[in-house]
């Protein structure tokens, strides 16, 4: 054997016959820490041929050792950082002349030797900082005690090492084709197909391997064990005990392990979890997806949400030592949603609904050539943002409430693109027109204050007056009324404030009167009138309904009224 057999001794010691600390600096990480058992593992020994996971904290150096025995020995140290950045290198420290030979068994010589090699600085024989899997391979290494140290500047973070003194017959962790990149092969709004070439380790060296994609919207992954130690953060975060539930910080049951394998492992635990803070259950689960689909090099990526990001990863995996080999990741972007385009007829009331926040496109396409365009807008109920586009060229970008007409500038076959945008309140719904032809108003005209006004002294217990601002231009006007019970509220009137339903869905029985009217000065153009018939102390909902030439009514804002109890 290479490595000295005081090693392994003393690797296989009882777990509880070391001492040990848990690493409990950080109690939000101490969740996630806990779910790995290999975390218990503390030896500061690197056996051959066997990777090892460990834990290290932000600025603390982190020293390991292992022997080589033999001159002109093959050597191979990897060094996997799994999510942050690590500068770690390696140094030989010779051994004495009389260390050099057979192991006793006896660990105390090794002991003096690593404590030799801290104080001594020795031979550096490699450098590395980042977060890449990297590795040192030599093919004649000499003899001596050899020291790995690591140091983590940015945050406690997990890590994985490996050693190897047999790096040929080893082989590890499965081999890259000659382009390890993922490709995208296929994209659609809601699908997105990976492709990738096939490892080398199955059909040549005959391993068992499997691919497992992992899917995430933040960045790529470069290792594995980067992906598993977040998606173990976010599982302990979602199932750690809340603050004020009774939970015992030695419960790991709690966590899915068994009070019996850890009789031991929890004993130096002596101080209790301190109370976790509110902002500790404010962060944000991380979406991330890993899938493993056997040995399969094409995947099919579904469910995903239209016009958003998604990184992609594959990892090639032993199945049988379960190391794994990352390929180059990839990004791509889904599809945006299918645009339904409306088409608008020339002359022709449409009606469209936008949803909050959304955005509704409409298409007008003029047979005939034309001088003008002209396109009237009714917001319905909140305010809509319109542009318009000819040939890809923006001609109109406003924001609509209430009626309005804008005309443009026409041009032989030119085609219209409108795109309607809501707003961040609520659901929008409006009529529009666009007409190439000269033609009155296809909705009626509409004071700026389309209240309905009442006279407290004008109310009786069977009847109501009341008033309302009309235009130069003459219209018909038709009055509604409908009993509304005493805990009919604002809420229920905003419902109603939909401008667009006209008079055609009331009920006959609710209809009071139409009437023509216009005023030729539109400060004074106000007219009145008397609602008979009610009864007393009843409350009555108000609607008026000014009717255009086409057809098309616009209705003012509903107004509530209560009759007297007593006259």
């Amino acid at each position: 054997m290479v490595l000295i057999h005081c090693c392994l001794l003393w690797l296989l010691l009882p777990l509880g016959s070391r001492t040990q600390k848990l690493p409990t600096r950080d109690e939000e990480l101490f969740q996630m820490q806990i779910r790995d058992k290999a975390f218990f593992h503390d030896s500061s020994v690197i056996p051959d041929g066997a990777e090892i996971s460990s834990y290290i904290f932000r600025d603390t150096p982190k020293r390991y050792f292992f022997m080589v025995e033999e001159d002109n020995t093959p050597l191979s140290v990897t060094v996997t950082p799994c999510d942050a950045p690590l500068e770690w290198k390696l140094s030989l420290q010779e051994l004495p002349e009389e260390a050099s030979g057979e192991g006793s068994g006896d660990p105390e010589p090794l002991d003096q030797q690593k404590q030799q090699s801290i104080n001594e600085k020795g031979t550096e024989l490699f450098s590395y900082k980042g977060n890449d899997v990297e590795y040192f391979m030599s093919s004649s290494s000499p003899s001596g005690l050899y020291q790995l140290e690591l140091v983590s500047t940015e945050k406690d973070t997990h890590f994985k090492v490996y050693a190897t003194t047999t790096p040929e017959s080893d082989q590890p962790y499965p081999e890259l084709p000659y382009d390890p990149r993922v490709d995208v092969t296929s994209l659609g709004r809601t699908t997105i197909t990976l492709a990738w070439k096939p490892s080398p380790t199955a059909s040549l060296l005959k391993q068992p391997i499997q691919y497992c994609v992992v899917i995430n919207k933040e960045h790529n992954f470069k290792s594995l064990c980067g992906v598993e130690t977040k998606l173990i953060a976010d599982d302990a975060f979602m199932r750690a005990p809340k603050p004020g539930l009774d939970f015992s910080p030695f419960d790991f049951a709690h966590f899915g392990f068994h009070s019996d394998n850890l009789g031991k492992e929890r004993s130096f635990l002596t101080k209790p979890f301190p109370k976790l803070g509110r902002h500790v259950y404010s962060r944000p689960k991380t979406d991330i997806q890993k899938i493993c689909i056997g040995n399969k090099n094409i995947f099919t990526v579904s469910d995903l949400k239209p016009d958003t990001q998604y990184y992609f990863d594959v990892f090639v995996v032993n199945t049988n030592s379960n190391m794994s080999t990352a390929y180059v990741g990839t990004f791509a972007r889904t599809k945006e949603e299918a645009k339904q385009t409306v088409e608008l007829k020339d002359g022709k009331v449409t009606d469209v609904f936008v949803k909050r926040k959304g955005a509704k496109f409409l298409r007008f396409a003029p047979i005939s050539s034309h001088q003008k365009v002209s396109f009237f807008i009714h917001s319905c109920l909140d305010a809509v943002q319109i542009q318009v586009r000819r040939d890809r060229k923006l001609l109109l970008s406003q924001n609509v409430e209430g009626i309005r007409q804008f005309q443009l500038r026409g041009k032989p076959k030119a085609k219209y693109l409108i795109r309607l945008k809501g707003n961040k309140k609520g659901s929008s719904m409006l009529k529009i027109l666009a007409s190439t032809k000269p033609t009155k108003q296809a909705f009626p005209s509409i004071p700026e204050d389309t209240r309905i006004k009442t006279f407290n002294k004008l109310r009786t217990c069977s009847s109501a007056t009341v008033a309302w601002l009309g235009t130069q231009e003459r219209n018909k006007f038709c009055i509604y009324k409908k009993e509304v019970d005493e805990n009919y509220n604002e809420d229920q009137k905003k419902r109603e404030q939909n401008q667009c339903l006209g008079p055609d869905i009331r009920k006959k029985s609710e209809k009071v009167l139409c009437k023509y009217f216009h005023g030729q000065n539109p400060q004074k153009a106000v007219t009145t009138e008397t609602i008979k018939g009610l009864q007393p102390g009843k409350s009555y909902l108000l609607d008026v309904y000014v009717i255009g030439h086409g057809g098309h009514s616009v209705k003012y804002q509903s107004k509530i009224v209560k009759t007297r109890k007593v006259c």
